[in-house]
């Protein structure tokens, strides 16, 4: 043994920080975040919302993605009224995942105005930086959360570093030069960032609304910046943190950047609900920011979405595209069935299915899935084991593996997860 290991190492991210828990309420749905509640995945809309069929349908796919909230622009008196037809259309659909009005400038004048959209909102988001400017500001962000108040609705207040308050912000700057040894610019900003943030919930409370319906955000873009922000925004408050990049950009690129600072916040602790804010490619589908949302909590540990599907990179051992192939179709067929499978068959999500190239880490890697094939490389055998829970079970050979293999799969669903299998297990168990 090793005499410089004084301890087993255990994997796993720090204990998650205290906070106060919200509840995001439609009908029997209740969404809770913080508080212990799982780290939840949410997304926004990016249809005109005075196009009220077409804003429906996106919300409905969202949802079926995972989205467990979904955020709607409100900007314009026609947007205010399409709400309450948007609400009604989901419900028609079956769809009660809570809706959040995303508001700026005019919040307070839309929900006076039409209270129907203020009563089929779930939650409201405010932005202190753009409520109003001088002796507006304060008398509209009363406004706002005394109609937060009246309706029962929670409210995230989201700063903004492309929308700082001003006034807030030259006051900063102030004490700031009144230091004996002034902080550098981008601290500056930061403290302005959660400055703004807090001092705005306290006041929220001040006016009547509890603190367990107010829920935090500091946006930033850069990545480094974001992680500093809410490192020492979780640090000074206990109030629920919405985390995400405000603008994490396109592609691999968006990915990869909220990734980087979304893993080392949710390793820390830090961080209650998730918003993955891509830049959709010209006609990729909206869904895409809650899949990278929820793979982001699953592969940390975090959360359990849909099962896994472990595929290897490839090399020159395995030229063939079938491996690839099968891969993308098994990891698209999971997810087609989890709205599904999650009602009928709970615990599927935390299943892993294996495809593999060749040889070499195939087996092994197969073995330690629930499901795994090891398809052939360059040279090898023409032939495709597969093994159930360790076990090589049988070999497929064909033009039909793909589908062969689709239908192990599916009895591994029905036969591990379905109404009998907990009552199987237990009995065994028993035995």
């Amino acid at each position: 043994m090793n005499q410089n290991a004084t301890q087993p190492v255990m994997p796993g991210s720090m204990p998650r920080r205290n906070s106060r828990q919200a509840s995001i309420v439609w009908g029997d749905n209740i969404v809770t975040i913080g508080g212990g509640a799982p780290v939840r995945v949410q997304s926004m809309t990016n249809t005109d919302t005075v196009d009220a069929i077409g804003t429906a349908i996106q919300i409905k796919e969202l949802a079926r993605a995972g989205s467990e909230i979904v955020r709607i622009t409100v900007n314009t008196p026609e947007a205010a009224a399409a709400v309450p037809s948007i609400r009604e259309q989901l419900d028609r659909m079956g769809v009660n995942t809570p809706l959040v009005g995303d508001f700026h400038y005019n919040g307070h004048t839309l929900l006076h105005d039409y209270p129907e959209c203020a009563q089929a909102l779930s939650k409201y988001r405010i932005n202190p930086g753009n409520v109003g400017k001088g002796a507006k500001r304060d008398k509209q962000f009363a406004e706002m959360i005394e109609l937060a108040c009246r309706y029962n609705k929670p409210v995230r207040i989201g700063v903004n570093w492309g929308s700082l308050d001003q006034d807030l912000l030259a006051r900063v700057m102030d004490e700031n030069a009144a230091r004996a040894q002034p902080w550098p610019a981008q601290s500056v900003m930061v403290e302005a960032l959660i400055t703004s943030a807090i001092e705005s919930a306290r006041k929220a409370e001040e006016i009547g609304l509890p603190g367990d319906q107010i829920i935090l955000s500091c946006k930033v873009s850069q990545v480094q910046e974001l992680i500093a922000v809410y490192r020492e925004l979780g640090r000074r408050c206990d109030y629920a943190l919405h985390l995400g990049l405000t603008e994490a950009g396109m592609g691999s690129k968006g990915i990869v950047a909220s990734t980087a600072a979304l893993s080392v916040l949710l390793q820390e602790g830090i961080g209650d609900t998730i918003r993955i804010s891509l830049t959709p490619e010209p006609g990729a589908a909206r869904e895409k920011e809650v899949y990278v949302g929820q793979e982001i909590l699953q592969t940390m540990g975090l959360r359990n979405f849909t099962p896994m599907v472990i595929a290897c990179p490839g090399c020159g051992r395995t030229t063939s595209t079938t491996f690839q192939e099968l891969a993308a179709s098994i990891q698209g067929y999971l997810r087609e069935q989890m709205p599904v499978w999650k009602n009928e068959f709970p615990g599927v999500e935390e299943m892993d299915v294996a495809v593999m190239g060749c040889i070499v880490n195939g087996p092994g890697e197969s073995k330690h899935a629930n499901i795994g094939i090891s398809l052939p490389g360059s040279g090898e055998s023409p032939a495709a084991p597969v093994f159930v829970d360790g076990v090589k079970v049988r070999t497929l050979r064909g033009e039909n593996i793909a589908q062969e293999f689709q239908a192990i799969v599916d009895e591994y669903v029905r036969s591990h997860y379905g109404p009998g299998a907990k009552k199987q297990a237990t009995q065994e168990a028993a035995a």
